[in-house]
C-alpha cells in the first residue's frame, strides 16, 4: 500500500509541476502578444498621422519617383486593386467600365471621353482623401474646437512613436527640450516646415480641417503643390539652378548595381524617366523643366494634362491606329489598365459583344 501511495504522490507532484509550467508559459506569452498588438496599433496610428509617401492619381511620389500605378488609379478610381478575382468577373468589370467611358455608345473610346473619365476618377480619389482626413483630424483635435496647433499635432505624433503623451505634453508646456532620436528630430523639422506651408494666410499656426487636408495631401492645394514641387526639385537639382535638366531627372538613386537584375531595373528607371521628361514634363521641349512645368505636370486636376494622359493611354493599346480604344484592345492590354492580365482576350470580347 505504501509504495502505491508514494507512486500516486509522485504522479501528483509531477502533474502539478507540469500544470505550473504551462501556466507560467501562458503568462509569459501574454505580454508579448499585448506588446505586439500595441506595436501594430502604434504603427497604424503613426501612418495615419504622417503625410503619405504615395498620393493616388498624382504622377510623382513625394520622393520624386514615378507613380507606377498612375494609369490604373486614374482608370479605375476607387476600384483600384479590385481586379484580383477570377478572369470572368474581371472581364465583365472591365467591359462595364468600357461602357461607362463610351458615353456616345459607338463602341469606341475617344480621347475626350477618356479625359472626362480620368477627371471623374481623380475626383473619386480626392473625395476618398477628404473622408480619411476627417477621421485623422478628429484624432489630433481632442478638444474638438476645429483647429489644431503644431504642439497638439507634435504630441500625438510622438505618442504614436512610443513616447508618453502626458510627458511630451508636459515638456512642451514647460518649454523643455524633447528627448528624441536624431531621425525623429529630422522628421519633426520637415513636418514643421510643411505645417507652416499648409497654414493659409493670415498665418496663425493653427490648422483647420481643410488646412490639415492640405498638410496630408498637397495635391488638394495649389500652395502645397508648389511646396511639394520645390521639395522634389531641391532633391534632384544638382547644380542649384532651381530647375531640372534631363541628366538630373534620370540620375539613379544612391546605390550600386549588384547583379543583372539590378542592372535591368536601373535601365528601366532611366528609360521610363527619360520618356516622361521628354514627352510630358518638358512642355516646351527646351531640354529643361522649370518648377512651373513640373507643377502643371503634377496637378491632378489639370484638364489639359488629363487630355494628354488620355491620348497616351489610348496610344498604348491602339493597334489599328484609329486614335480610339476599342473593346478588344482594352481587353488585350488589360494589364496596363488594371494591373491584371486577361488570357484569351479575343474570345472574351466576342462573348461580351
Amino acid at each position: 500500500m505504501a509504495p502505491r501511495q508514494a507512486a500516486c504522490r509522485s504522479l501528483a507532484a509531477r502533474y502539478l509541476w507540469l500544470l505550473g509550467l504551462v501556466l507560467l508559459m501562458r503568462a509569459s506569452a501574454r505580454p508579448a502578444n499585448h506588446s505586439s498588438a500595441r506595436e501594430k496599433a502604434a504603427n497604424r496610428e503613426e501612418k495615419e498621422l504622417l503625410p503619405p509617401d504615395h498620393l493616388n492619381g498624382v504622377k510623382l511620389e513625394m520622393d520624386g519617383h514615378l507613380n507606377k500605378d498612375f494609369h490604373q488609379e486614374v482608370f479605375l478610381g476607387r476600384d483600384v486593386g479590385g481586379f484580383d478575382e477570377d478572369a470572368e468577373p474581371r472581364r465583365r468589370k472591365l467591359m462595364a467600365i468600357f461602357s461607362k467611358v463610351d458615353v456616345n455608345t459607338d463602341r469606341k473610346i475617344s480621347a475626350k471621353e477618356m479625359q472626362h473619365w480620368i477627371m471623374e476618377k481623380t475626383a473619386e480619389h480626392f473625395q476618398e482623401a477628404i473622408k480619411e482626413n476627417r477621421a485623422h483630424f478628429r484624432a489630433v483635435d481632442p478638444d474638438g474646437d476645429g483647429r489644431v496647433s503644431w504642439d497638439e499635432y507634435k504630441v500625438k505624433f510622438l505618442a504614436s512613436k512610443g513616447h508618453s503623451e502626458r510627458e511630451v505634453a508636459e515638456a512642451i508646456r514647460n518649454h523643455e527640450e524633447l528627448k528624441v532620436d536624431e531621425e525623429t528630430q529630422e522628421v519633426l523639422e520637415n513636418l514643421k516646415d510643411r505645417w507652416y506651408q499648409a497654414d493659409s494666410p493670415p498665418a496663425d499656426l493653427l490648422l483647420t480641417e481643410d488646412e490639415f487636408l492640405s498638410f496630408l495631401h498637397p495635391e488638394h492645394s495649389r500652395g502645397m503643390l508648389k511646396f511639394m514641387v520645390k521639395e522634389i526639385v531641391r532633391d534632384l537639382d544638382q547644380d542649384g539652378d532651381k530647375q531640372l535638366s534631363l541628366p538630373e531627372f534620370i540620375s539613379l538613386p544612391v546605390g550600386t548595381v549588384e547583379n543583372q537584375q539590378g542592372q535591368d531595373m536601373d535601365d528601366n528607371w532611366v528609360r521610363d524617366r527619360k520618356k516622361e521628361f521628354e514627352e510630358l514634363i518638358d512642355s516646351n521641349h527646351d531640354g529643361t523643366v522649370t518648377m512651373e512645368e513640373l507643377e502643371n505636370y503634377m496637378d491632378p486636376m489639370n484638364e489639359y494634362n488629363a487630355l494628354n494622359e488620355a491620348k497616351q493611354m489610348i496610344a498604348i493599346a491602339d493597334e489599328n491606329q484609329n486614335h480610339h480604344l476599342e473593346p478588344e484592345e482594352i481587353l488585350k492590354y488589360s494589364e496596363f489598365f488594371t494591373g491584371s492580365k486577361l488570357m484569351d482576350y479575343a474570345r472574351n470580347v466576342h462573348e461580351e459583344f
